[in-house]
C-alpha cells in the first residue's frame, strides 16, 4: 500500500465516522468503524464497521447504515479532496462484540471464577 493510499484510508475513516455520527439520523447502538480498504486507485472503498448494542439494534443500525450509503459518499464526496469520490461498501463485522466478550473472559479468568 502506497503512502497515499494509507493516507486516503485514515481520512476516510475518521471523515466515515464522523458522518455516521453527525449526519445519519436513526442508528441505535454504537457505530465504529474498524477498518477501510481501498482499492491502489481509491476508486473503491471496502469499511468494515461494528455495533455495539443488542441484536435488534444491530439489524437495525445495518439498514440505516445500507439506506445511506448513497449520502455518506455524498458527504465522503464534500469533505475530501480526490479525483473522485470512491464506491463505498459498508461490511458489517462483529469484531467489537468478540473484543468485549475477550475482556469479559479475561476478566473472568483474572477473579479465579474460570
Amino acid at each position: 500500500m502506497t503512502l497515499r493510499n494509507e493516507r486516503v484510508r485514515k481520512e476516510l475513516m475518521r471523515e466515515i465516522s464522523d458522518i455516521l455520527r453527525k449526519e445519519v439520523r436513526g442508528l441505535q447502538g454504537v457505530v465504529s468503524i474498524v477498518d477501510v480498504e481501498v482499492s491502489h486507485d481509491n476508486s473503491y472503498a471496502k469499511v468494515k464497521y461494528s455495533v455495539l448494542g443488542s441484536p435488534e439494534q444491530v439489524e437495525k443500525d445495518k439498514e440505516v447504515i445500507e439506506k445511506n450509503t448513497p449520502k455518506v459518499r455524498y458527504e465522503v464526496g464534500k469533505r475530501i479532496r480526490l479525483r473522485l469520490t470512491p464506491e463505498i461498501r459498508f461490511i458489517y463485522t462483529d469484531a467489537l462484540e468478540q473484543g468485549s466478550r475477550v475482556t469479559e473472559l479475561i476478566d473472568k479468568i483474572s477473579r479465579g471464577e474460570i
